[in-house]
């Protein structure tokens, strides 16, 4: 039934309140609600938050858009962990309604001892309102008793009724009538890293590893790598699947189906003689091994992400033990993984509808094995092809116990099933950035990100992955590279970047392919990173230099504060993040990138001063990260990029 005031168009809400909107410890994020009433009596509205423990937070009262528009709006802020609600309370303002009457009356003659009677009175009865401070108290008495002071002139009561020190007061706390109450709606509170971080993925077993003779690398070779990827910045360590991996119907060399006796297999074909997903691959080494890898990284500032692909080989022991959690064909044989044309022999999926007790008690259990191993966070294969049931029951069983354990979603499938994935409880979704190359592209998908869809699904966007290679990287030379690590990590608070990506490796399987030539998937890449480095050939200084500039601007470690500035050119993109800091001042990045790999651009970017925090036809003074120059920027910019020096401006605003 509808309240006395009228509350709808609460936002954020997710499925009709089905789930839970999303946000980090410290994030701002943005309540609103469409809130008014009959007649022309003024209303207004607030904000109550409460923490996991049902606490009321501070009063947050939400400011109407604009004259004649209905929706009010407030920033909130959660400040830990946990499950919180936000509720909305609308009221009738009695102050606003005599303010509105008695300042067109009162100037022209009309009632004015009537009209300050009564606003004597409603001060005189806020002020006798409970639990306001005894200062408060003694202005709104003063207040009253200057609006039925005959002996003054009467634009002298009317002022002393309306003071500054009056509307502080009742700004504070206002006198509220017929208050109408909605809610609560449920917020999810997670912590920081669900939102902002550096992902750089890698294979353990190409770190140390030899092709001549074959030899895998070792969690502990691979340990050797992990201060260079700290050094860049990076925050999180993503690894592929470390377990056992089967023999049967082995895939070799760029996917082929006769395997040499060397080559060692698909880590996502999982499961053989010497174990399944609570097992380590001999190759790799041992669960001691693993701590040891997982402490060196934490000693580093690093979190590992572990690959969770549920799934088996067909010689995972699953297969003898558990025959019912696989799908079994006409003829006898169980199905193995397709997704047409592709054919994965070596994978069988599983069949979540066979014995889902068993089943989901045995993921839970793995899930929790690695947990206690120092994994923090999940990266999750193909969620996608497992029902959603099953995720929603999984990702909250953990969050009861380990509500600090993040889950990435790799669902690069239809946006229905990303999305619902999201709201059940995935805390970050890989993305469609991979295939948004163009201008339009970009904005249109990213305003989409950082609008409608940001308080439940998170991006990650990652560069690159062990399966993705875009014609724009095979094509664009460095350049390209360069481009797609500046999008990636100043459009989005987190990002990734497979191996490899910084030696500019771009060499596809075939025209019109997106797969790795010699893929890291089917073989050992041990890499000279460091000897690029030295003769100049690798990104790396290029990516620590935006994990810095990521680090050091808090602006860049949110979505929702993403805008665009117009360019003429198709092929420049210019965009805006800022974020009110602890002393009062905003922190304030733009950037501005040639898309064009192949050659220079000169364009004009027409900022929006307003939504930087400056006065219209005012000049900042503009610091390029990139080139280390100082500018003076005003509302039309000239800029000419060029991609074989440097495609982008990355401009932090200073303080003069």
């Amino acid at each position: 039934m509808t309240g006395r005031i009228p509350i709808a168009d609460v936002h954020p809400v997710v499925a009709c309140g089905r789930y839970p909107a999303k946000s980090v410890v410290g994030e701002r994020f943005t309540v609103s609600a469409t809130v008014f009433r009959e007649g022309h009596d003024a209303v207004a509205a607030n904000v109550v938050l409460r923490d996991p423990a049902g606490t009321p937070g501070p009063w947050t009262p939400m400011t109407k858009r604009g004259p004649g528009i209905d929706v009010h709006d407030a920033e909130v802020v959660a400040t830990s962990q946990g499950r919180w609600t936000f509720t909305i309370e609308a009221w009738s303002d009695p102050w606003g309604t005599w303010l509105h009457d008695a300042g067109i009356k009162v100037p022209a003659g009309l009632d004015v001892e009537l009209m300050l009677e009564e606003g004597a009175l409603l001060l005189t009865r806020a002020a006798a309102e409970k639990g306001r401070a005894k200062a408060a108290v003694t202005a709104l008495r003063d207040a009253a008793t200057g609006l039925r002071d005959t002996s003054r002139p009467v634009e002298a009561r009317f002022a002393a009724g309306t003071s500054d020190e009056v509307a502080r007061v009742l700004a504070a706390a206002p006198l509220r009538e017929l208050v109408t109450t909605d809610g609560p709606y449920d917020l999810v509170v997670s912590r920081e890293r669900a939102l902002y971080g550096s992902w750089y993925e890698f294979f353990p077993r190409s770190e140390g590893a030899s092709l001549d003779p074959p030899r895998s690398g070792t969690l502990r070779t691979a340990a050797e790598r992990l201060p260079a990827i700290a050094d860049m910045g990076f925050d999180v360590v993503y690894i592929p699947p470390v377990h056992p991996i089967g023999t049967t119907a082995r895939k070799g060399r760029n996917n082929t189906l006769d395997p040499g006796p060397d080559d060692p297999g698909v880590p996502w074909a999982i499961g053989s003689k010497d174990g399944g997903h609570d097992a380590i691959h001999p190759d790799l080494g041992t669960f001691d091994d693993f701590d040891t890898f997982v402490k060196r990284a934490n000693d580093l500032g690093l979190e590992i992400a572990l690959d969770l692909a549920l799934q088996a080989s067909p010689d995972h022991p699953w297969v003898t033990e558990h025959p019912e959690w696989f799908t079994t064909r006409a003829d006898g044989t169980i199905a193995y993984a397709e997704n047409p044309p592709k054919k994965y022999q070596d994978i069988y999926p599983i069949n979540f509808d066979n014995d889902p007790e068993g089943l989901y008690a045995e993921c839970l259990r793995i899930v929790r094995l690695w947990i206690s191993h120092g994994v923090t966070i999940f990266r999750v294969d193909n969620p996608h092809t497992k029902p959603v049931q099953f995720w929603e029951w999984l990702l909250a069983e953990v969050y009861k116990t380990n509500p600090e354990v993040l889950f990435l979603s790799e669902a690069f499938t239809r946006p229905p099933m990303m999305h619902e994935l999201a709201k059940i409880g995935y805390h970050q979704s890989y993305t469609y950035f991979t295939w948004r190359n163009t201008k339009d592209e970009l904005q249109s998908y990213f305003e989409e990100l950082a609008g409608e869809t940001s308080h439940f699904l998170r991006p990650n966007a990652f560069t690159n992955t062990q399966d993705i290679l875009h014609a724009y990287l095979q094509y664009g030379g460095p350049p390209a590279f360069k481009i797609r690590a500046t999008l990636a990590a100043l459009l989005s608070p987190t990002y990734g970047v497979y191996s490899g990506f910084e030696l500019f490796e771009h060499v596809a399987l075939r025209p019109g392919s997106e797969e790795y030539l010699d893929s890291e998937k089917y073989q050992y890449r041990p890499r000279d990173y460091e000897g690029a480095e030295r003769e100049g050939r690798s990104l790396a200084p290029y990516l620590r230099l935006l994990n810095r500039v990521r680090r050091e601007h808090p602006a860049l470690q949110r979505l929702r504060n993403l805008r665009f500035h117009p360019t003429d050119s198709e092929f420049v993109l210019a965009w805006s993040k800022s974020e009110p800091l602890p002393d009062g001042t905003l922190d304030t990045v733009i950037c501005v990138v040639n898309l064009d790999p192949h050659g220079a651009r000169a364009d004009v970017v027409h900022l929006d001063l307003a939504a930087l925090g400056v006065e219209p036809g005012s000049q900042i003074a503009v610091h390029d990260e990139v080139s280390g120059e100082t500018f003076w920027w005003g509302e039309h910019n000239y800029v000419r990029l060029d991609p074989f020096v440097e495609p982008a401006h990355v401009l932090t605003v200073r303080k003069v």
